[in-house]
């Protein structure tokens, strides 16, 4: 079977308890399509808003259960959640910016969480670097410089 790369996002959605959406029922599907069958995965598959949060929290809990997916390891969900948004922007399905623009809220959300930090600092330093030609977030970037030094640090992330 394949592995559905929306998994890393999923699982960060359940350790920080995000409301359950059309991310988690297109994710539900792409596992049936991908040869992942149960019987609580067949039920979130065709889910349909409105979303009772209270039902579909628990209904998410049995699907990551039956699918042997472990999500106890906060730390490690994100940085795979954080490689999986890097991978997209590497790719061209995303914007860098927008990439860095999550993972900045993400590492506010939790309370400037320091394995995130180099996100929030990339994304001010690119943000003041839009309007002026100074930063005071990464040393050495510019605005001839900015684009490829997020770029690599993309790269060596992952």
């Amino acid at each position: 079977m394949e592995y559905i790369k929306s998994t890393a996002e999923i699982l960060a959605y359940k350790v920080l308890n995000r409301n359950i959406d059309k991310t988690w029922v297109i994710w539900a599907v792409d596992m049936l399509v991908a040869g992942y069958e149960t019987e609580n995965l067949v039920i979130l598959a065709g889910e349909m808003e409105p979303y009772n949060q209270f039902e579909l929290q628990k209904l998410t809990s049995l699907v990551l259960k039956e699918l042997n997916l472990d999500f106890s390891d906060c730390e490690t969900i994100l940085r795979k959640y954080a490689c999986y948004l890097i991978e997209k922007a590497l790719n061209n399905e995303v914007e860098h910016f927008d990439v860095l623009n999550t993972l900045k809220d993400l590492c506010i959300e939790l309370d400037y969480e320091s394995s995130l930090y180099d996100f929030f600092s990339l994304y001010y330093a690119k943000d003041d670097l839009l309007i002026s030609e100074h930063q005071w977030y990464w040393d050495s970037a510019t605005q001839q410089n900015i684009d490829s030094i997020i770029n690599e640090y993309f790269i060596n992330y992952c």
